[in-house]
């Protein structure tokens, strides 16, 4: 078994780095290669703009290159509570946004020919139990009547053609949904921005800011640049004191998922006869794929921790073999080919965030759903950075989290209560 990202593992790296020292005078600087950050590059760079990025390790190394291979639509929460929280309209407009975002990312595979198995499957949302069938099913009703007519409701009889297991009470299909290769998807990006114009260095972590005439100067263990103006795109792996705006808005929370040895054609068609993405209606749930080589892609929170290194990812996956075990009892035995955990950067809300603060531009908090949302998010960045206003995520107040200084010392907490209350449930 490797401990390493499957999608690192499976995809090309990104070979077009530049291998000098970090130097130059640019339009635009951006902090972290990853979908956001990559995004706004390639858009900067299709319009003419001077544009460098600055990697503190590789292209994809941080979530972008450590998630679960989903592009679902719609609003992680229940649509109901979203609207309790932020308003009808903004509610709305952000279920949109997440379902512009995936059609974005479709549109740029396809202008800039990039192989990613990208395919829109359909997403379940699965009932876990049966005392959540009602709920789920109103949050259907609500959703299909007001903002996404593309989907339906299936029974538990229903999803005999869908999973191959008994585990499940009922589900909301999103035909919309999508998934991807994901370390294709982010190194193709990397290509496609160096192919018309950006300049990208990786492992040159930015250690220093400091403001100078014209804009900014970014230091880093390699050299120095200057930008007129700076885009941080990094999430959960940039909450350093350099960025220090962040760390106290930033939830740094670990995801871990294992990936089976390819699966024979019989024993997918058993096990996923549908080939949807699925996530569980729990609160430490579980979601689940197909690779395009037939693996079990099987993630969840699994334990709830700001560590994500051998010893961590190790100790959750144990623990999603069991769950992946009692959702699909004939893999209780399949070879487990790689096991990884990555940094999934919260926000109190849960609601993604993208503005300017400290004079910079940024996009985060994707709350674990940043795979779909991060897309749209950099191509509005790169169009603040011109000037231009289209951000989704705009006028979204972004307070910084009582008692959290960038250490979430309260996660064990959560872990128990967000336990609990699947108990009860």
């Amino acid at each position: 078994m490797k401990y390493a990202s499957y999608w690192h593992d499976s995809a090309v790296p990104f070979a077009d780095g530049q291998q000098g020292p970090v130097e130059g005078s640019f339009d635009v600087a951006v902090i972290g290669a990853g979908f956001t950050g990559l995004s706004a590059a390639l858009k900067l760079a299709k319009a003419g703009v001077r544009v460098a990025v600055l990697e503190g390790a590789h292209v994809g190394a941080g979530a972008s290159g450590r998630n679960g291979g989903h592009l679902n639509n719609g609003i992680a929460h229940g649509y109901a509570a979203a609207k309790a929280h932020l308003g009808d309209a903004r509610a709305h407009a952000l279920y949109h946004a997440y379902d512009r975002s995936i059609d974005l990312i479709e549109q740029t595979i396809a202008e800039e020919g990039i192989a990613c198995d990208f395919r829109r499957s359909g997403k379940l949302k699965l009932a876990s139990k049966a005392s959540h069938v009602a709920g789920l099913r109103a949050n259907f009703e609500l959703i299909h009547a007001e903002v996404d007519p593309d989907t339906a409701w299936l029974e538990k009889a229903d999803l005999a053609g869908e999973v191959g297991s008994d585990a499940f009470h009922g589900a909301m299909l999103y035909r919309k949904s999508a998934m991807m290769h994901m370390g294709r998807y982010v190194n193709g990006l990397a290509a496609a921005a160096h192919r018309r114009g950006a300049l990208v260095w990786e492992n040159a972590p930015v250690i220093a800011r400091k403001q100078v005439q014209g804009g900014w100067e970014l230091q880093t263990p390699r050299g120095a640049l200057r930008a007129g103006r700076v885009i941080a795109a990094t999430g959960a792996y940039g909450t350093t004191p350099t960025l220090k705006y962040f760390r106290r808005r930033i939830i740094s929370v670990g995801s871990f998922i294992v990936a089976t040895r390819p699966l024979t054609d019989a024993e997918a068609a058993d096990v996923m006869p549908g080939n949807r993405t699925c996530v569980t209606s729990l609160n430490i749930g579980n979601y689940f794929r197909l690779s395009p080589d037939n693996r079990l892609i099987f993630g969840g929170r699994a334990r709830f921790s700001s560590r994500s290194d051998q010893t961590s990812d190790a100790k959750s996956g144990l623990i999603l073999r069991r769950s992946m075990a009692s959702i699909f009892p004939r893999l209780a035995d399949v070879q487990i080919d790689y096991c990884w955990g990555g940094l999934v950067d919260m926000t109190k809300d849960r609601f993604p965030r993208a503005g300017e603060a400290e004079g910079m531009l940024f996009g985060m908090g994707y709350s674990g759903h940043g795979a779909q949302m991060s897309t749209l998010v950099g191509h509005s960045l790169a169009d603040m950075a011109m000037g231009r206003d289209t951000n989704p995520l705009a006028g979204m107040d972004w307070p910084a989290i009582p008692a959290h200084s960038g250490r979430p010392w309260f996660l064990p907490l959560v872990g128990m209560w967000f336990g609990l209350k699947d108990r009860l449930s």
